[in-house]
């Protein structure tokens, strides 16, 4: 079979309801590895948070945090390493106009940078639930451009934010919103998305584009799956996402439907 390219998601793709990688899971992408193809792990999530997944997976290939923002080779060196970034004047700006703006907590990040405006255990390990002088989000601290942030916002505010964030920075910044139940926004760089990332690691590796394989779950791999040869959406995935799907898991994320697909249609069972 032609070398795949397999970006996988990772919160309600990879990870099962518990944020974890099942048994199942690793046998399986280490497989898909072992018969060729590239796995490559394309996340929102910050790298701080991506690390021990990808150690556990074992990979080696590069790894895409902040939604396509930031693509690196962890524990080393790399010459194609990148990181698109935005005005750390957007994030001052919003600090001083964080109560009308209805933001209850505000983060910047980069691949070695977390600040947050204050405390927050909302959700564990996301925001810091304590903050030392350093990690505190402000004009001494945030002393570089930021690739991504993300902000706690007033649930009845929300759609309100939404409209005054894309009035006032729309030209510099791209405004994503969680699904769920958790009223959270993630700011991008302008054109910067998941697919940013895939046509990265495919050029890097020479791949065709009909020859990438992506799995999502979300808003934020709406460009990714739309752009792959082949899109899955899982199960459990938003039925947006899966109007634009070449396939959907028969299974979600906490029943291993990313790896029992793979098995099919890579015909693993008996490799």
């Amino acid at each position: 079979m032609q070398t795949k390219l397999i970006a996988i998601d990772l919160d309600g793709t990879t990870l099962n309801k518990q944020a974890q990688v099942s048994p199942k899971t690793k046998a399986v992408l280490q497989k898909v590895q072992d018969q060729g193809h590239i796995v490559s792990i394309v996340t929102g999530r910050p790298y701080r948070m991506t690390r021990d997944i990808y150690d556990y997976l074992e990979l080696k290939t590069p790894l895409i945090n902040f939604n396509g923002a930031l693509g690196h080779i962890p524990h080393q060196s790399w010459d194609k390493e990148y990181q698109v970034t935005f005005s750390k004047e957007i994030a001052f700006n919003l600090l001083a106009d964080k109560k009308r703006l209805g933001l209850k907590v505000i983060a910047a990040e980069g691949k070695f940078m977390n600040l947050a405006d204050q405390p927050n255990n909302f959700i564990d390990d996301f925001f810091p639930a304590k903050l030392e002088a350093h990690q505190v989000l402000n004009h001494l601290n945030l002393q570089e451009d930021p690739a991504a942030m993300t902000m706690l916002v007033d649930k009845e505010q929300l759609p309100d934010t939404v409209k005054q964030l894309e009035k006032d920075y729309g030209q510099d910044i791209n405004v994503g919103v969680w699904g769920g139940p958790t009223p959270i926004l993630e700011l991008s760089p302008k054109g910067i998305d998941k697919a940013h990332g895939v046509e990265f690691l495919a050029h890097h590796y020479g791949i065709k584009r009909q020859d990438i394989i992506a799995f999502g779950d979300e808003h934020n791999d709406y460009a990714m799956i739309d752009y792959v040869g082949h899109g899955v959406v899982m199960q459990n995935g938003t039925e947006q996402l899966k109007s634009i799907a070449n396939d959907i898991t028969q299974v979600d994320n906490d029943h291993d439907g990313l790896a029992l697909y793979l098995e099919d249609y890579l015909n693993l069972k008996d490799a």
